[in-house]
């Protein structure tokens, strides 16, 4: 029996090697017939391709930087069988997310993760560019991320905001270095899931919204894992021999089991009762979605509606949120104008309210510079062109993988004077009117073209509120006065996985934090 595994195990290697070798010599062939592909870097592995560039020890975006300084603003790698499309200037970002070349990337790539987890890639964001995916972003724009559905979101923000204070008000009277990760990480999922699923939320204890919490990361950590068959789709067999499809499956499924108790609990609700939360209205749109789309049920489309802007607005600001306390608590000048600009506004008999947002314009300077060094993703998600284009002119194929490198494009020093210095103060002088919307290219934290984020002036607003109010309501320190770590790790976010501890002193009266 042992032998008959062994020799079944030999021949599916075998016969994936000869796979392999047969596209890598069509890959060749078609090289040879085409002399204006874009430049391939060297060092690519039998099979793989370059992904051992991409699995450490350096970041992928900083291993990518490297190649650009060998090969320029445009050059190719290999991932298994598909060709991948490197990005680092501006000017070729700009012609690849213009005119036609724009709808040409607008796929996504289709892993193994994708379909497993995304009710059959019901969550428009995985989705092709297709009139499905129009018509979900549409729904999403209109009915929450418009600018009057952000503008009625500020409550629920302020109030999650609050207790966040009261939180660490309470924590921080023990004296003890307190893990601001975790509050920030809270903060952002409670207001994300609040405004999704609306009094459903508040209806659980402490242990069911933890325990929701954690699938939500959960469901955030499984969701970026790359598999064997993502880079080599004949390898697909490893991934079930090693179980990656059956996690793949188990996180899909807990996640739904919580998507589906909030759309049970608001069938049950009567039509008057509660807020206009993001779910109500999904449901009252999903209707006529399904008739329009009959590949998906009405169930379905507000389940993965409404993951869908979980996932995209949840870690995202998480994550910025704490580059920006790190670059701050490294750089306590500008920590310290901050406090006073805030203080001079708002002065320190209340607290930071949601009518304050806007009027910070130092805080948004920050948030910007942030954004320019430690965007959410160094790499923009991955894209896939559904038709052969010209780029910076060369031709690209159909089916060409694609990324710009924000962290090399966003310390351009072409573009921006001391592109390594954390300095908020060019958001308010010569950079003043760099647009982060994907208008200027130079700058896309937030990506750009069709695919670009849809909850910009959420994401924004939120975060200066965020921002405003923790730094209003406390001085902040690292224990010893340490220099803070900006050392990050391999993941969709590049944040370090250990906590930040800081120590925390109220700068308000504590009958504010009772509020």
């Amino acid at each position: 029996m042992e032998i008959t595994r062994n020799s079944s195990l030999a021949s599916a290697i075998l016969f994936s090697l000869s796979i392999y070798f047969l596209l890598k010599f069509a890959a060749i062939r078609i090289r040879k017939s085409n002399p204006k592909s874009p430049p391939e870097a060297a060092g690519g592995w039998p099979l793989v391709g370059h992904l051992n560039m991409l699995s450490g020890p350096e970041q992928p975006h900083i291993a990518l930087s490297r190649l650009a300084d060998k090969y320029g603003p445009i050059y190719s790698i290999r991932l298994g069988v598909y060709r991948y499309l490197v990005v680092s200037s501006w000017e070729v970002a700009k012609e690849v997310f213009t005119s036609t070349n724009d709808v040409a990337f607008s796929d996504r790539p289709q892993t193994l993760a994708v379909p497993l987890m995304s009710y059959d890639f019901a969550m428009f964001g995985f989705n092709k560019y297709n009139d499905y995916w129009r018509e979900l972003r549409k729904v999403c724009m209109q009915k929450l991320l418009s600018s009057h559905g952000v503008s009625t979101l500020g409550t629920t923000w302020e109030i999650e905001t609050r207790a966040m204070m009261k939180s660490i008000y309470v924590s921080c009277r023990k004296n003890e270095p307190l893990d601001m990760k975790k509050f920030l990480e809270n903060l952002t999922l409670n207001s994300m899931v609040k405004i999704v699923s609306g009094a459903t939320v508040e209806k659980m204890d402490s242990e069911e919204a933890e325990d929701c919490r954690e699938q939500v990361r959960a469901f955030f950590r499984t969701m970026g894992v790359l598999t064997y068959s993502d880079v080599v789709p004949c390898l697909k067999w490893l991934d079930y021999i090693k179980g990656t499809k059956k996690v793949f499956e188990k996180t899909g499924k807990v996640m739904d089991t919580i998507l589906r108790s909030w759309l049970e609990q608001h069938k049950n609700l009567k039509s008057e009762d509660g807020q206009d939360d993001f779910m109500k209205v999904m449901m009252e749109a999903a209707d006529s979605l399904a008739q329009q789309f009959p590949q998906y049920d009405a169930d379905t489309i507000t389940k993965a509606t409404c993951q869908t802007m979980i996932f995209a607005g949840t870690d995202t600001m998480t994550v910025t949120l704490i580059w920006a306390l790190c670059l701050l608590l490294n750089n306590r000048h500008v920590l310290q104008r901050a406090q006073q600009e805030l203080d001079n506004h708002i002065s320190r008999s209340r607290m930071v309210e949601k009518s304050d947002i806007g009027n910070s314009v130092y805080i948004q300077a920050i948030i910007k510079e942030t954004l320019r060094l430690y965007p959410p993703t160094c790499l923009l998600p991955v894209r896939q062109s559904s038709r052969d284009s010209i780029v910076a002119g060369y031709q690209i194929p159909a089916g060409t993988l694609l990324t710009i490198n924000l962290w090399k494009l966003h310390r351009d020093p072409s573009v921006w004077s001391d592109p390594l210095e954390f300095n908020p103060d060019r958001f308010l002088t010569a950079y003043r009117d760099v647009d982060l919307s994907g208008q200027h290219f130079q700058f896309l934290p937030f990506g750009v073209g069709r695919r670009s984020c849809p909850g910009i002036t959420y994401a924004l607003q939120f975060m200066e509120l965020a921002l405003a109010t923790l730094l209003h309501g406390f001085d902040l320190e690292t224990p010893e006065n340490d220099v803070v770590d900006m050392t990050g790790t391999l993941g969709t976010t590049n944040m370090k996985a250990s906590p930040l501890l800081l120590n925390l002193t109220p700068r308000l009266s504590h009958n504010l934090f009772e509020i």
